[in-house]
């Protein structure tokens, strides 16, 4: 085959691919965007956007659903297969963690099991150590990228290479599908319980607007402060069996925000642990693990993994030699 022949097969093969990472970074941005747009827009309109009792409550429940859905669902038990649960709870997570708006769950995962093999190496999707310069100006460059840039730059994670046990689930590959319903969903939910409670359009739209669209924004913030705090500032108890580059760290003020993710240290340094809080007090600001504690005495969760106290020790030792 000749030269020029080969190269417009790879552009025509290739032109789908092109177009859906051009879709994929669309519809990033689109999202990164939507709730600064929306504060601009009620700001300029001037509109009073009123936070009452029941919008606190919506609120509440609609971030520790979607937060729980990914920290248990789309992190600890479809990315790392910490514990074990059945076909509906595990369809009932995934669900959960989709009306976070943070991707359909198969990308997500393998997104995260890419960052896991390439962690703060070439490859990494979200690493602010990947070449942004010294100094103040580099720090604030990583973090940037780390936090959200890398959601419009870095191209998408091959789910057939890091996922492929989830597209082989027919569970998960039809949440997977219906991931825009449950975009419209993250919406809906919030005004249709304004309304039922209040029975005024007004207020349903403000409760939509608090805890739909703003309660999107803070659910990603804390999501994304691990990819970025989390790997720049904490502590490094543990050391990361062959990961020389990893900069993971602990840092104990975002851990109850985060419901025990930003332990994120001993997660990478145990990342099939259902348990990110390893020590007692740390424990006791891990609540993602605190749900899998009472899954398990309830029967819904099952080989629940936690490393025992002589290999904690191990790799601390091996950190302090």
């Amino acid at each position: 085959m000749s030269a020029s022949a080969s190269s417009v097969q790879s552009s025509s093969s290739s032109t789908p691919s092109a177009f859906k990472k051009f879709i994929r970074k669309v519809i990033n941005l689109y999202i990164v965007s939507l709730p600064i747009v929306g504060i601009i827009v009620m700001a300029i309109v001037g509109w009073p956007v009123q936070f009452t009792w029941v919008t606190f409550w919506v609120f509440l429940g609609m971030h520790l659903t979607a937060s729980l859905g990914i920290t248990v669902g789309f992190h600890r038990l479809h990315t790392h297969h910490s514990f074990e649960t059945s076909t509906f709870m595990e369809s009932l997570f995934a669900s959960m963690g989709s009306l976070a708006i943070e991707g359909p769950i198969i990308s997500w995962v393998a997104d995260h099991r890419k960052h896991h093999a390439n962690t703060d190496e070439e490859g990494d999707p979200h690493s602010p150590h990947a070449g942004f310069g010294d100094g103040i100006v580099g720090i604030f460059r990583g973090l940037w990228h780390a936090h959200w840039g890398w959601l419009i730059t870095s191209p998408p994670s091959s789910r057939k290479r890091h996922a492929k046990d989830l597209l082989d689930n027919p569970a998960i590959l039809r949440v997977n599908q219906l991931f825009p319903v449950f975009a419209v969903l993250a919406f809906a939910l919030p005004f249709g319980i304004g309304y039922a409670i209040t029975g005024s359009l007004g207020a349903a739209l403000a409760i939509m607007f608090w805890a739909g669209l703003m309660r999107m924004m803070f659910t990603h913030h804390l999501t994304w402060s691990i990819n970025s705090i989390c790997h720049m500032f904490g502590t490094r108890p543990f050391n990361i069996p062959n990961k020389d580059n990893d900069r993971s760290t602990n840092c104990a003020p975002l851990a109850p925000l985060t419901f025990g993710e930003a332990w994120h240290n001993n997660h990478h340094a145990f990342p099939s642990s259902a348990y990110h809080g390893l020590r007692p007090w740390e424990r006791m600001l891990d609540p993602s693990g605190w749900l899998i504690w009472w899954m398990k005495q309830f029967g819904l969760a099952r080989n629940v993994n936690c490393p025992d106290r002589s290999l904690q020790e191990k790799r601390l030792a091996k950190r302090q030699t």
